[in-house]
């Protein structure tokens, strides 16, 4: 059984992670740290995560960026392994998060979802066979309308994994209205929906003469993203010191 603290644990991520950790046998949800405890937890939370004396194997992190800098402190002074969720981090961030990995495990991925992290790698190998066959890349990702960013960061990790594969600089487009000529045969197209409360979709096409394959991605509720961060918790935990990302968890 897993031991694991959940960072952020009042938050909606927090409780969705609380609920899926109470139906799985292989992790326990042992102490919670957030701003205010007001009870609704079957585990002890703290308000001071320095106050937190529970013994645990994995920190999952859902809180905000400026709480994650006093967390990565604390997780390599413990060096306690740490599922890293939070977005939205600066330059500074990412750096420390790299050097806090020198002390402890800490995993962090562009989307927790384990769909999305299949879906990277299925795409490394349909781009390495379509695109020098032809065949154009195009990604659309929709997203409910309080969205604050575009394109997501999912859309862009789509994006980068197929240009890693093909090992060539590739254009990315994100707006066609501004110019008059063909689509060039380096263009990756990445286009942005916002309306309603569309929790995330994801099409990445490959249209070539006469045919068309479509990859899509559908999440239905931010449950995917917690079921992700459950497994990666399970996975790092005894891992030795590194950076991780969710292509470990999924082999």
């Amino acid at each position: 059984m897993v031991r694991a603290i959940m960072h952020g644990c009042n938050g909606k991520m927090g409780q969705t992670i609380t609920g899926l950790a109470a139906a799985d046998e292989g992790i326990e949800i042992v102490a919670g740290i957030d701003a205010f405890d007001d009870g609704r937890n079957a585990y002890p939370v703290f308000t001071d995560r320095k106050e937190c004396n529970v013994e645990a194997d994995v920190v999952i992190d859902f809180s905000t960026a400026a709480a994650v800098d006093g967390l990565l402190d604390w997780c390599a002074e413990k060096k306690l392994p740490c599922v890293l969720c939070t977005t939205g981090l600066s330059e500074a961030q990412s750096a420390k998060i790299q050097e806090a990995s020198k002390h402890t495990a800490v995993l962090k991925s562009a989307n927790m979802s384990l769909g999305i992290n299949l879906l990277l790698k299925m795409l490394k190998e349909a781009a390495g066979v379509l695109s020098p066959a032809g065949f154009d890349i195009e990604i659309v990702e929709k997203h409910h309308n309080q969205k604050l960013d575009a394109p997501s960061g999912t859309a862009l990790a789509l994006a980068d994994s197929m240009k890693e594969e093909l090992a060539q600089d590739c254009d990315y487009v994100y707006d066609r209205s501004t110019k008059r000529e063909k689509r060039g045969k380096k263009e990756i197209g990445i286009s942005a929906v916002r309306g309603g409360t569309i929790v995330g979709d994801h099409d990445v096409i490959f249209a070539g003469a006469d045919e068309v394959i479509t990859f899509s991605h559908r999440a239905y509720s931010k449950a995917v993203f917690g079921k992700g961060a459950v497994q990666a918790a399970k996975f790092l935990a005894g891992k030795p010191a590194g950076m991780y990302d969710m292509k470990d968890v999924i082999g």
